[in-house]
């Protein structure tokens, strides 16, 4: 299946009866169609604000039923127009003495059966007002443009001027200079996928492609467009939208900016799509932004499409005030990036240990364990191929170079242990990225903490095996690995122990036998835990493997 549904039958009923069980709506018993009302909503001296259309573009229209927004919504099926009783039922069950203005999409259906329940209401004694919404610009010479998310504006306008208690001639005219005033261009990678209780094979592919202006029931666009980057499609929706004139419209006052999400944009996406459409439009003529949210979708649509009107006192006095809406998603004044905060490093991390050791031993030692990580590159990359993304051998290799330099241009030495194995971490972690670059940078940490406790330059093996087991125990606290779960520390933890009762070499010993006992290990930590344990059993792990590389390199 291509969607989450109970079939094509239920698929709007449940959209109803989840806003039931969830929010302060309520529903009208009517022989045909469907009616939510506010909560609490009657006729009464306040303006009641209507709207509807078909289903599929949730929120609208029901996510916006709340005081401060509309008092009723008339939702029809799947991209069709609500029947002319269900939106005569609404007007008569919250139509009072106040009298109320029906929103209408400007799209055949919606209009005819809108104006002819309007028409009846009418005759019924109901004083009722329409405002038709065109505010799309995708065919600037069509004479009847589409009513899209600029409608939700418009139900905000209305909603909070009838909450205000403006007359119902009040409301009309602040709803018909909204509607008047905004542009919507959408613009999608595709069309959006229709419910259907057949299966398919993941999501709808179309042939279509991208495409600038497409409708929210998944009409056509007005052009197809060649995009391969997120700056390239808002500044075609800005294009569009001939925004330097809405600009040039706003004058000191600015904007209001609205991005609204077809229904198919990760929050990524929208995070990246308003910073172009910030930093395109200019963050300093955007006095608000709405969004980036869905508002008005199509379905799954993967698109997004942008509105935008010069701000005037009224329009921002509207957005501003609160509204118990579910689907509206509050308003935001952009402003330019703050600058960094600067922060104080600690004293022992800025200070680099440079002088070596006096005969250069470790120094040396370390580089050629560097070059073993170099040379065993390949090796690696194919153990982690089985369990990772085999990527080992580059990331130990790269650590392993990082070091060397260090250490050939004077600038690393360890004769001081303590800020010599602080710059390490510091430049592992730089460098090695992922969790290995990590846990090694825990690792040298918490031996330089147990350098400085131990209050000397570089001591002798039992110095290095005391500073180890402290550095080992950071990695388990942090890691959350320990021995015997197929990690590095497979091979750490044997060598600390031999080294804290024997030489370098009983170390190397030990570590080569923890590496090799990882081939029959079940992987409990990192990416191979999420592995079959078929695809890794009989290969050692490569972490483990690289310790031990390095640990016999020192030996010379």
């Amino acid at each position: 299946m291509s969607y989450f549904h109970n079939g094509r039958e239920r698929f709007v009923p449940d959209l109803i009866d989840s806003l039931l069980m969830t929010e302060e709506v309520e529903r009208l018993d009517i022989p045909e169609g469907h009616v939510l009302i506010r909560a609490g909503a009657s006729p009464s001296e306040q303006v009641a604000v209507i709207s509807g259309g078909g289903s599929g573009h949730e929120p609208a229209h029901a996510g916006f039923l709340g005081e401060g927004m509309l008092t009723a919504a008339v939702p029809g099926s799947l991209f069709a127009s609500p029947p002319v009783g269900a939106i005569l039922a609404a007007i008569r069950a919250v139509t009072g003495t106040g009298g109320c203005l029906l929103i209408i999409k400007n799209y055949t259906g919606d209009r005819l059966n809108f104006g002819l329940a309007a028409e009846r209401a009418r005759a019924e004694g109901l004083d009722v007002r329409t405002v038709l919404m065109g505010d799309d610009v995708a065919l600037p010479d069509h004479d009847q443009p589409r009513g899209l998310a600029g409608t939700v504006l418009v139900h905000k306008v209305a909603g909070h001027l009838a909450a205000t208690g403006a007359s119902l001639d009040e409301v009309t005219a602040a709803a018909e200079r909204t509607a008047g005033a905004v542009r919507t261009i959408g613009l999608a990678l595709g069309p959006a996928t229709m419910p259907t209780e057949t299966p398919q094979q993941g999501g709808q592919e179309d042939s279509r492609g991208a495409e600038l202006g497409l409708g929210i029931h998944n009409e056509p666009g007005a052009r197809a467009v060649d995009i391969d980057a997120a700056h390239q499609a808002v500044g075609l929706a800005l294009e569009a939208l001939s925004a330097p004139e809405i600009l040039d419209a706003g004058g000191e006052a600015g904007v209001v900016a609205v991005l609204n999400d077809l229904g198919g944009c990760s929050p990524q996406e929208n995070l990246i799509l308003t910073r172009e459409l910030l930093t395109q439009l200019g963050v300093e003529h955007i006095r608000r932004l709405v969004g980036p949210a869905p508002l008005m979708t199509s379905l799954d649509m993967h698109g997004f499409s942008v509105s935008l009107l010069p701000a005037t006192d009224e329009l921002l006095a509207a957005l501003d005030a609160p509204t118990t809406a579910p689907g509206w998603p509050g308003v935001r004044a952009p402003r330019l990036s703050r600058d960094p905060v600067r922060v104080a490093e600690g004293a022992s991390s800025s200070v680099d240990s440079t002088e070596a050791t006096a005969d250069g031993v470790v120094e040396a030692a370390v580089m050629r364990g560097g070059a073993a990580l170099t040379e065993a590159r390949t090796e690696l990359d194919e153990l982690d191929r089985v369990a990772g993304d085999g990527d080992a051998g580059e990331t130990f290799s790269a650590g392993a170079a990082a070091i060397a330099a260090l250490i050939e241009n004077g600038e690393l030495g360890f004769a001081e242990p303590a800020p010599a194995l602080r710059q390490v971490a510091s430049k592992l972690e730089g460098v090695m990225g992922g969790s290995s670059g990590v846990l090694l940078a825990i690792l040298f940490t918490a031996m330089a903490r147990s350098f400085d406790e131990q209050g000397g330059r570089a001591g002798g093996a039992a110095a290095w095996a005391a500073a180890l087991e402290e550095g080992i125990a950071a990695m388990q606290h942090h890691g959350g690995a320990s021995e015997g779960d197929r990690t590095m520390l497979d091979a750490l933890l044997p060598a600390q122990r031999a080294l804290a009762t024997g030489s370098l070499a009983d170390a190397v010993a030990a570590a080569e036998q923890g590496a090799q006992s990882t081939a029959g290990l079940e992987a409990k930590a990192g990416r191979a835990a999420y592995v079959p344990g078929e695809s890794i059993r009989g290969k050692p792990d490569a972490g483990a493997v690289a310790v031990t590389r390095f640990l016999t390199a020192l030996l010379g």
